[in-house]
């Protein structure tokens, strides 16, 4: 992380966030005494696939011949993840409409990121002052403040 530089100045919001949990954090504090306050905290349950899953994949003819193809199964595990990234995005979006905030940091694994990315309004994406692509969310605030800090 040393490579990003990061100005934890007063008001900067950070998103850490993956495909279960979100955190929305905001600097009290200034670039040299970081102090972050929570915002809000988003949580979604997302059990395996395998306990998702009502059957086994359907199947499919492959034509005159007497086989059958199985269908791809459903990987519900992943698409929660992806739904909720896409949750965060119209979130950010909603705040940002309402200008409460101007400067933001996400933070998040790196196939989350990516799919907020897709689901970032541009109002947001020019918000945007810097993305890790890690994951914190396990991290303490002060973990978090820590880690941003020697950024």
């Amino acid at each position: 992380m040393s490579s990003i530089d990061i100005k934890l100045k007063h008001g900067l919001w950070i998103v850490v966030a993956d495909g279960e949990k979100a955190l929305l954090l905001r600097n009290k504090g200034d670039t040299k005494f970081p102090d972050f306050e929570v915002i809000r905290e988003m949580e979604q349950a997302n059990p395996a696939t395998r306990e998702q899953g009502t059957e086994r994949p359907g199947r499919h003819s492959d034509g005159p011949s007497a086989h059958n193809s199985a269908y791809e199964e459903t990987d519900w595990h992943r698409l929660n993840k992806e739904r909720f990234a896409n949750d965060v995005a119209d979130l950010l979006y909603k705040l940002a409409h309402r200008s409460r905030f101007e400067e933001l940091v996400i933070i998040a694994p790196p196939p989350i990121l990516g799919e907020m990315r897709k689901h970032l309004h541009d109002e947001v994406v020019s918000r945007v002052t810097a993305e890790i692509p890690k994951t914190l969310t396990n991290h303490t605030v002060f973990e978090i403040e820590e880690l941003l800090k020697g950024a």
